[in-house]
C-alpha cells in the first residue's frame, strides 16, 4: 500500500557498525505518540517494493484460529450451529446474577424469564450505539499476533443497565459455548468498573459482531463474541452465551488456571513481517516488521545486525548494550486493507471525525508498521533483532519480562549474505 507523498527524502548513511551499512533512520521520531515522519520509499525500489507488499488490517479470513475443544470448536459444521444458538436467528445472550453470591439486579434476561438478549434486540440497540475500533488480537504465550482487525459492536453496559443492576457487584463472568461439556467451558471475568466506565481514550467493552466490516464467522467467534480492549485474547471470549453479575473479587478466568497472567495489558513489542533468508553482499536490502503497542506506548523501533557468529555483550540478559539502529515507523497508511471496500477506513473510536486522521499515531492497543534498510558487508552468517523502546525511554523486554504475561522476548532472525 502507499504511505503518502509528503515523506522527504533520505539518502544512506553509514551506521558504523562492522560488515553492515544502515540506509535509514528516524526523522522527527516523536517523544510524545504523535504521528511520526518517516522516509520517502517513492525513490528506493528496495523500500518501495517491501512497504507495499503491507498490508495493514488482517483480512477476517486470515486471522490465526486457535484449535480448541474436544470436537474442536472452529470445526461445528454450519448445520448444527443453529441448534446450539451459534446463527445470527438463534443466538441469544443470558444475563442473571450469580446464584453463589449475593448479587441483586431488578430485571434477569434468561430463557427461563422469557426475556434473553436476542440478535435482534442487538441489532436494534446497534442503530444508535454502535461504536467501532482498531485492535489486535494476539495471545499471552504466542509469538505471532492473531490479527489486526476493525471490530464493531455494542458497549456491553448498554447491555447490562437493561438488566437493572443494584448493588453488591463487583466482577461479571462470562461464558462461551463450549461442546455443551462442564469440562471443556472457556470463560472469563473483568471487574464491573471496567465495563461500565473508560478512562479517557480508553476503549469501551462491546458485544463485537462485525470484523473488517464483516459479520464475525464461526471461526472467529461469532454471532458474537466479547471483545475486552487493551487484554490478551484469551478477555475476549468467543461464542458468546451468558454473562453472570458476582460479588466475588476473584478473577474465575480458564486461562488464569494454566500459570497465566490475565490482568497483565498488552506489552509494547517488536516483530519482524519479511527478512529476506538471502542476501547479496554490498547490496541493499529491506527488513519489515510490526510493532504492538501497549498502555506504555511507543518511541522508537530498533533493529540490531551482527555476523552470527561474533558474541552477545556479557552480563546483558537483556541486549540492552547491543548496536541498535533507529528503523522507521511509518505513517497512517492510505490503503487500510483489502476488507474494506477501496481501502477506506470508516468512522472509528480512534479518529477525530472532522479531519477522518487519527488522534495520535501510533494508536494504543494497534500495531504500526516499520521498515529498514540495510547491507551486508562481507560474506557469511547474521542474526538480526528488533524491539520496542516505549514512552517512557524503557526497552523490550523491560518493563515486563515475564513469562505467561504477554510474550516480548526479543526475536531474532538469521539471514546468509553472499557474493
Amino acid at each position: 500500500m502507499t504511505r503518502g507523498k509528503a515523506l522527504q527524502t533520505m539518502g544512506a548513511i553509514a551506521a558504523g557498525i562492522p560488515f553492515i551499512e544502515s540506509a535509514l533512520h528516524n526523522i522527527n521520531s516523536s517523544e510524545t505518540g504523535t504521528i511520526h515522519n518517516a522516509m520517502n520509499i517513492s525513490d528506493d525500489t528496495v523500500l518501495k517494493k517491501a512497504v507495499s507488499e503491507l498490508e495493514y488490517l488482517t483480512p477476517a479470513d486470515k486471522f490465526f484460529v486457535q484449535r480448541r475443544g474436544n470436537p474442536v470448536l472452529t470445526e461445528i459444521p454450519e448445520e448444527k450451529l443453529a441448534a446450539i444458538g451459534l446463527t445470527r436467528d438463534t443466538w441469544k445472550l443470558e444475563i442473571s446474577a450469580d446464584p453463589a453470591s449475593n448479587s441483586e439486579i431488578g430485571n434477569p434476561m434468561t430463557s427461563e424469564h422469557g426475556n434473553p438478549f436476542t440478535w435482534n434486540d442487538l441489532m436494534k440497540l446497534s442503530e444508535t450505539k454502535a461504536v467501532r475500533y482498531l485492535h489486535v488480537l494476539s495471545c499471552t504465550n504466542a509469538k505471532k499476533l492473531y490479527g489486526m482487525g476493525l471490530w464493531e459492536g455494542v458497549p456491553l453496559r448498554d447491555v447490562l443497565w437493561k438488566t437493572g443492576p443494584k448493588q453488591n457487584i463487583r466482577r461479571i463472568y462470562y461464558y462461551g459455548y463450549h461442546n455443551d461439556d462442564a469440562s471443556q467451558i472457556f470463560y472469563g471475568s473483568v471487574h464491573i468498573s471496567r465495563v461500565l466506565e473508560e478512562a479517557p481514550g480508553e476503549l469501551p467493552i462491546i458485544l463485537c459482531y462485525k470484523l473488517n466490516g464483516k459479520y464475525i464467522s464461526h471461526a472467529n467467534g461469532g454471532p458474537v463474541r466479547l471483545f475486552v480492549p487493551g487484554y490478551y485474547s484469551n478477555r475476549s471470549v468467543k461464542w458468546l452465551q451468558r454473562i453472570m453479575f458476582t460479588n466475588s473479587f476473584h478473577a474465575n478466568d480458564t486461562y488464569a488456571e494454566g500459570n497465566n497472567d490475565v490482568e497483565g495489558p498488552l506489552k509494547t513489542t517488536a516483530k519482524f513481517i519479511k527478512v529476506p533468508e538471502k542476501v547479496k553482499t554490498g547490496e541493499s536490502f529491506a527488513v519489515t516488521g510490526l510493532a504492538q503497542i501497549g498502555p506504555s506506548g511507543l518511541k522508537k523501533v530498533q533493529y540490531w545486525m551482527k555476523p552470527a557468529d561474533q558474541s552477545l555483550p556479557e552480563n546483558d540478559p537483556y541486549l540492552a548494550n547491543g548496536k541498535w539502529q533507529d528503523a522507521d515507523i511509518l505513517p497512517p497508511p492510505e490503503n487500510w486493507g483489502s476488507d474494506l471496500p477501496g481501502g477506506i477506513l470508516p468512522s472509528v473510536i480512534q479518529f477525530d471525525p472532522k479531519t477522518g486522521k487519527p488522534l495520535t499515531w501510533p494508536l494504543t492497543n494497534a500495531i504500526v508498521h516499520w521498515a529498514a534498510l540495510c547491507k551486508a558487508g562481507s560474506a557469511g552468517e547474521y542474526e538480526i533483532r528488533c524491539r520496542t523502546i516505549d514512552l517512557n525511554g524503557i526497552a523490550q523486554p523491560m518493563p515486563r519480562p515475564f513469562g505467561r504475561s504477554g510474550t516480548n522476548m526479543i526475536e531474532t532472525v538469521r539471514l546468509t549474505a553472499g557474493l
